[in-house]
């Protein structure tokens, strides 16, 4: 589990102490309006496209993707994970599944264990219940004063998937409610 997009390439590139493989789900959580404004995570799909095993590798994030990147990748997840959305609450060693069925248009993505073994989705439900968000969770400290108060607006006004405008309805009752 990544908070940022250089953590994620070196793990890409192989120094360090996390290395991604084959199998592995890439999840790159802090990456949303909150985090870091919503930025491309294009770099990182760019360079599984060049590994011999990129291709086996899932990207899972509260960030975006450009009409360029390729593969597995599920992202926009919200609600993103400094709003406490479960993306900031998976751990190192979880086990996900990702359902994508193509002919019905639609999916799923299951913790279905952790590091210690293998459960089911349901499982994986309450364990994300019942779990605190990551302590190391952080937005980007360069984030600049007028996108954070973007991705509070949103926030306030439902978040990623409340329509990406802003309510000010809902704005209104949540400052003077």
């Amino acid at each position: 589990m990544f908070t940022t997009e250089t953590a994620a390439i070196a793990a890409l590139k192989g120094p360090g102490d996390k290395h991604v493989v084959a199998g592995d789900v890439l999840v790159l959580c802090c990456r949303g309006p909150m985090g870091s404004g919503m930025e491309e995570t294009y770099q990182v799909t760019s360079a599984l496209k060049f590994l011999p095993w990129g291709k086996q590798i899932a990207v899972l994030t509260d960030a975006r993707f450009s009409g360029v990147s390729t593969g597995a990748c599920i992202g926009h997840v919200s609600p993103e994970a400094l709003a406490g959305g479960p993306i900031g609450k998976l751990r190192d060693g979880d086990q996900i599944e990702i359902i994508i069925d193509r002919n019905l248009l639609e999916g799923a993505v299951n913790l279905v264990g952790d590091a210690a073994e293998l459960h089911n989705a349901t499982w994986g439900a309450v364990e994300l219940a019942n779990r605190s968000p990551r302590p190391d969770l952080h937005a980007d400290p360069a984030l600049p004063a007028d996108t954070k108060l973007w991705a509070a607006l949103q926030h306030a006004s439902g978040g990623v998937w409340g329509g990406c405008v802003y309510d000010a309805d809902a704005i209104a009752a949540k400052l003077l409610g």
